[in-house]
């Protein structure tokens, strides 16, 4: 493991040793934090990105980096981060919680591509420093919740897209993907609003729609998936994740999808946690 990485209590890991690609200095643009009912911690005006290391007691050599929601405008560090990764940890999977970068021209010379940048980071640090932690670098996926699946569904589809220094040429494709009631499209007829206007503007480009429109670009090399939705999500359609398990089929990648009547966006109320994680579990049990 790269010790000289960790800091804040040995689990905290800054994303970039020098400086933060395509960032605007300004001192006065503060990280937030606040307690929202519900949902727990919510973090905004992230400007400095960390990678939060969970490792297992018994580690089996599986990891995922795990990206919360929050419409690219806040980020569910606990509900949709911290969580998730120590119910992992329980199952001897390493989890990382990414704390990327949300969008402002305030402080981001390319607001659009940043968050990207800060996956495709994480996943670079995570294969260089896999023995370390006792992982298996075949074996080291992506999952987002909400515009946190969007973010990672982009990794799992753009991969190859020069957007970081990579000067060995480290793997950056995910082996797995697990997508919980995410945004997938940015087209008009299915978009979740919020998101692409926080992570595009006001007034996108149709290159822009296209380019994170991530069902247009799923290929035979895309990886795996595991995808769980609602039937009754008003805020995020479920055409996004119909339109992309569509689209997995068609090129013959192995999908796995869990669907609910009733859970809206969120699965606030339901289905339970233990009801889609133990079906997202036993997907990746049968995937390796």
């Amino acid at each position: 493991m790269c010790l000289s990485l960790v800091v804040r209590g040995q689990n905290v890991i800054p994303l970039y040793q020098d400086e933060i690609p395509g960032s605007i200095p300004d001192t006065n643009y503060i990280e937030k934090e606040r307690i929202e009912k519900g949902v727990g911690k919510l973090v905004s005006q992230v400007s400095v990105p960390t990678l939060t290391l969970h490792l297992p007691q018994n580690p089996n050599g599986m990891a995922v980096i795990i990206c919360p929601g929050g419409g690219y405008s806040v980020l569910l560090m606990e509900r949709e981060g911290n969580e998730v990764a120590k119910a992992f940890n329980k199952l001897g999977i390493t989890a990382f919680v990414l704390k990327y970068r949300l969008p402002n021209d305030r402080i981001m010379k390319e607001k659009s591509m940043a968050p990207l940048q800060d996956v495709m980071q994480a996943m670079k640090i995570v294969r260089q420093n896999a023995k370390g932690w006792k992982i298996n670098k075949n074996k080291i996926g992506v999952m987002g919740f909400s515009a946190g699946g969007h973010l990672a569904a982009t990794l799992a589809t753009h991969y190859n897209d020069s957007l970081i220094e990579n000067k060995k040429r480290t793997k950056l494709r995910p082996d797995f993907m697990l997508l919980i009631y995410p945004v997938i499209s940015f087209q008009d007829s299915i978009v979740h609003k919020g998101s692409r206007k926080n992570l595009l503007g006001e007034e996108p480009t149709k290159k822009q729609i296209e380019y994170f429109s991530n069902e247009k670009y799923v290929n035979k090399h895309t990886p795996s998936a595991f995808i769980t939705y609602a039937k009754d999500d008003s805020v995020v359609l479920p055409e996004n994740s119909i339109h992309f398990i569509e689209a997995l089929k068609v090129n013959g990648i192995y999908t796995g999808e869990e669907v609910y009547d009733k859970g809206g966006h969120g699965y606030l109320k339901e289905p339970s946690f233990d009801d889609w994680f133990i079906a997202c579990v036993n997907w990746l049990k049968n995937r390796f």
